[in-house]
């Protein structure tokens, strides 16, 4: 029933660890694999090292998390090493590299290194905190954009996600560029931002860096927005991003236009239990409202005279 495709690719079910959330080795991930996603994305590494942000760099707030790693990264070869031991449980899970770099060689090289390895590639082209021309410097540009897509697609011959940025005017523009590209599909949104906290009673912003992205369920409106408006432009798959924390939520995001979504900073509040939690709920919903697959759903808000009323999910 939960069983659903991204990018051709059968998963046995549409929940997916998000990027930067425990991601960064192979252990964790295969934690999360284990407690019910179908499939994980890693925190997004780099050609090269990169030290990141220094301490402190997150910090809760009202509705969520406002972080400014700086996308800290060990470099593609080690990170190899992490990806040779993520379990895929003989094909019914799915692992996505988030990449980053500051140009298409960068992008393309290490994309090349690791497609071996991985089932599909995510471009962080929307870190708002990102350092050195990376991040939402990319995305925020069409032609940046169209650009990194095209040269890694040119690269590798697995399905290429690009994953967008909400701190745009118009995140359709951005989406048709990344299609036109050759992306295989799209990840939206990134965290919002950026966004700054300041400790009261020293006048000092907390985080190092000061401005970081906010992530949480703060900003869940604006990207089951930014999946409903993308869906009505583009003929790829979409994957919601962005203060995901139960079934109803999930639910919000497949009838928008996603064919499944990510998870993050709902598991700093409520463990890896998370998804398997959902995935029994979201079971539920599914059968108390005649639904017998996850495609049913998607883009259902889209044609509202098919939506049906009845029981929420449970919780």
């Amino acid at each position: 029933m939960l069983n659903t495709k991204i990018c051709g690719m059968n998963i046995e079910n549409p929940l997916l660890l998000a990027a930067g959330i425990m991601g960064s080795n192979a252990s964790s991930m295969n934690w999360i694999l284990s407690s019910g996603a179908g499939g994980v994305v890693t925190k997004s590494f780099s050609k090269n090292p990169n030290k990141g942000y220094k301490n402190p760099t997150t910090v809760e707030v009202e509705g969520g998390i406002i972080n400014a790693i700086g996308l800290s990264s060990p470099g593609v070869e080690i990170f190899k090493e992490e990806l040779k031991d993520i379990k895929r449980e003989n094909g019914k899970k799915i692992v996505i590299a988030s990449i980053y770099g500051s140009n298409e060689e960068e992008f393309s090289y290490v994309s090349n290194e690791i497609a071996d390895l991985v089932d599909m590639i995510e471009l962080n082209i929307s870190c708002p905190h990102a350092m050195g021309g990376c991040g939402a410097a990319i995305g925020q540009n069409p032609e940046l954009s169209y650009k990194i897509v095209k040269y890694v697609k040119n690269a590798v011959d697995i399905p290429v996600l690009a994953k967008l940025t909400p701190n745009v005017t118009d995140i359709k523009e951005i989406a048709i560029s990344v299609q036109k590209g050759g992306a295989d599909g799209i990840s939206l949104i990134n965290s919002l931002g950026p966004g700054m906290k300041i400790d009261i009673e020293s006048g000092n912003p907390i985080l190092s860096n000061k401005f970081g992205g906010m992530s949480g369920p703060a900003i869940k409106p604006i990207a089951i927005r930014a999946v409903y408006d993308v869906y009505s432009v583009v003929d790829i798959p979409l994957i919601g991003v962005g203060g995901i924390k139960n079934c109803k939520d999930v639910v919000e995001f497949l009838y928008a236009g996603a064919n499944a979504v990510q998870i993050g900073t709902a598991i700093m509040y409520n463990g890896v239990e998370i998804f398997s939690r959902i995935k029994d709920d979201l079971t539920v919903f599914m059968k108390n409202h005649d639904f017998s697959s996850v495609n049913e759903m998607i883009g259902l808000a889209h044609k509202v005279d098919k939506l049906n009323n009845g029981d929420s999910c449970e919780q």
